[in-house]
């Protein structure tokens, strides 16, 4: 009796085969991030949706908090380092009255004192003095790595951690509304805020460092970052809006030279420059300024990144090399 045949997909009855999601093309992915997500497990869900594993982040988000999280795709992964270094923009709710182990809701409570004597005149002071050119010490969960271990791990093993105090800038940091609430019994305040900041700075130690300036103490409850460099919410999608692009289609990015407009200063090139740069070579630089700039050339096409050196501008990184 002669063997049965393997059954062909067009057999009645046969399944067809999956529908793989096309893969994404190489740019930037502006993400809602929403809370109780780390910034890995969204990069971990756009590596499905993006079908590729080439997807990574510009400046983690706690998981508490919510809002602007920049992803590279492909080879826009390597416009990252420059997004990482841009300012923000955070709306945050800080409490004043307990001190917590992570200086944010996440944490264990350490002390929790009446509130109610703080008076505005001198919130406004203190809040005055942790605007404009500071030393933070950041908080100890902080991902700063310690003699190559983060922060976190070492305080979660058990460890005392004190991490040196370190320049940041903030350009703003504004009360919006001050509210008092009671927590376990006790009368606290909550403080509306809204901050620009430089990169490396922490909101959550801004929360720590007011309360102590104030004696009573403070953590972050809520944390909304809404801006990194020229990247904001109405950019922004969730991750439920991406997971609605259809199976049969690419989910959608900025391009490589959009996204590189929205943090870098631009040198328009023409062909000739364009195919130089490609080539890895130089150009003769203009009126640019000495650190990095976007090399745009015809078509929109982000040729490299470019840094002045002498009086040529030599490729850090070239994005579209010749063929």
């Amino acid at each position: 009796m002669p063997p049965t045949p393997p059954s062909s997909p067009h057999d009645a009855g046969a399944r067809p085969a999956p529908t793989r999601r096309p893969t994404a093309a190489d740019g930037v992915l502006v993400v809602d991030k929403p809370a109780g997500w780390t910034s890995h497990d969204v990069v971990a869900r756009v590596r499905r949706l993006a079908a590729t594993r080439k997807v990574g982040h510009a400046g983690t988000l706690d998981p508490m908090a919510t809002g602007v999280l920049v992803l590279g795709v492909g080879r826009a992964t390597r416009l990252l380092t420059y997004v990482t270094g841009a300012d923000k923009d955070y709306r945050a709710t800080v409490r004043l009255g307990v001190d917590t182990t992570t200086d944010d809701a996440e944490g264990e409570v350490l002390r929790q004192v009446d509130a109610a004597g703080v008076v505005r005149a001198d919130l406004d002071a203190q809040v005055a003095a942790l605007t404009g050119d500071i030393l933070q010490a950041p908080s100890a969960v902080s991902a700063i790595k310690v003699d190559g271990q983060r922060a976190y791990a070492r305080v979660r093993a058990g460890e005392d951690v004190a991490l040196a105090a370190r320049p940041v800038r903030v350009a703003r940091f504004e009360v919006l509304d001050v509210r008092p609430v009671q927590a376990d019994g006790m009368a606290v305040l909550d403080v509306d805020v809204e901050v620009t900041c430089s990169s490396g700075t922490y909101v959550r130690a801004l929360a720590r460092d007011l309360g102590a300036a104030l004696g009573v103490g403070g953590h972050l409850t809520a944390l909304r970052r809404t801006r990194v460099g020229g990247f904001d919410l109405r950019q922004a999608r969730t991750l439920e809006e991406l997971g609605a692009t259809p199976e049969d289609e690419a989910i959608t990015v900025l391009s490589p030279a959009a996204a590189a407009r929205a943090v870098l200063p631009v040198r328009e090139l023409d062909e000739a420059e364009a195919r130089a740069l490609s080539y890895g070579q130089g150009v003769e630089a203009a009126d640019e300024p000495a650190g990095p700039v976007a090399a745009v050339g015809p078509g929109e096409v982000l040729v490299a990144v470019v840094e002045r050196r002498g009086p040529r501008l030599r490729p850090a990184v070239v994005f579209a090399p010749a063929s």
